[in-house]
């Protein structure tokens, strides 16, 4: 039995859609799974089970890509073509099923809209699929002291859902102060390749001597793997927020220019906090442009950013 996966080029909604595959994988034990997907988002397959190849899409004029993809997998017999991208392309293979997502405008989580997909009785929750070795790179990256980890994920793919560099390290120096919820703990900032400026602001705000700078520098299954020794996690609305909550730590996102009841982390230790103003007042400010990349995060206070953190420790360790 052979599947055909074809999902987002964005590594958030990517992620959102690993539940679907985990669903099917527990289903048929015995399927083989081609991926096909964006660059940024190839790293979150790479230790599926029963994977027979990733294939990376590269966006072409003129929708080329999807020649380019159809042409690897013409000559295959689908037992199920799921597509998720609303290409249509399952209609021009051999497919005993077809299942396209054409997307619904429906204000629930994106995770239970795919679930429908499926029909599945439960949403399917997001997860990471890690192998030993990025178990064992993960443990490299500090010492197995019982010291905690404090992660943050201070960039996105859009500045207008960025939060102040040093807003974020001052968060960071409270709950890791004597008194936080983090008391002396070691602060480990992740980001993806490229993404050095976005996070450099708030490693210069932190205390070096406590301070892991991971940006950039690891595949996204040993991101995983880090963020699994992780205590707590803190970040924008971004692809890493998802992964944190896909891995299982505590993870927080800061919301502004984008709905947290749609993508907002998924899991029972997740949480969102969002700006003073609503999405809808944020859109609707005179000289809007989501063009630009200035933030529309500073009506997001470190105290109540400090308040969601606390309230979300609390639960989790309950």
């Amino acid at each position: 039995m052979r599947i055909l996966f074809i999902t987002s080029n964005r590594l958030g909604d990517a992620i959102l859609s690993t539940g679907l595959l985990d669903s099917l994988h527990s289903q048929l034990p015995k399927a083989r799974f081609t991926i096909a997907c964006g660059p940024a988002a190839a790293g979150v397959f790479a230790a599926l089970p029963n994977l027979d190849r990733v294939i990376v899409m590269e966006k072409k004029p003129w929708a080329a890509h999807w020649w380019e993809l159809w042409k690897q997998v013409a000559t295959t017999r689908w037992s199920l073509v799921l597509d998720l991208r609303g290409s249509g392309i399952g209609q021009f293979l051999l497919a005993r099923r077809r299942r396209t997502f054409h997307g619904s405008g429906s204000r629930m989580h994106k995770v239970i809209v795919l679930s429908q997909i499926l029909k599945l009785k439960q949403p399917a929750a997001p997860r990471m699929w890690i192998g030993e070795e990025h178990k064992q790179a993960a443990a490299k990256l500090w010492p197995n002291d019982g010291r905690p980890v404090l992660a943050l994920g201070p960039t996105a793919n859009w500045g207008g859902k960025i939060w102040p560099g040093e807003r974020f390290a001052e968060l960071a120096r409270r709950l890791t102060a004597p008194d936080g919820i983090l008391p002396d703990a070691r602060i480990a900032v992740f980001g993806g390749p490229g993404e050095e400026a976005l996070a450099a602001d708030t490693l210069r705000h932190l205390p070096p001597e406590r301070s892991i700078d991971l940006v950039g520098r690891l595949d996204l299954p040993t991101v995983s793997a880090a963020m699994r020794r992780c205590a707590f996690y803190i970040g924008n609305d971004s692809g890493l927020m998802h992964l944190a909550a896909a891995s299982g730590v505590p993870t927080l996102g800061l919301f502004g220019p984008s709905r947290e009841e749609t993508y907002g982390p998924w899991g029972e230790k997740t949480a969102a906090v969002r700006t003073d103003l609503s999405f809808e007042e944020i859109v609707k400010q005179p000289g809007y442009d989501h063009r630009s990349h200035d933030s529309h995060m500073l009506s997001l206070s470190v105290d109540k950013a400090q308040r969601a953190a606390e309230h979300l420790w609390r639960y989790s360790r309950d």
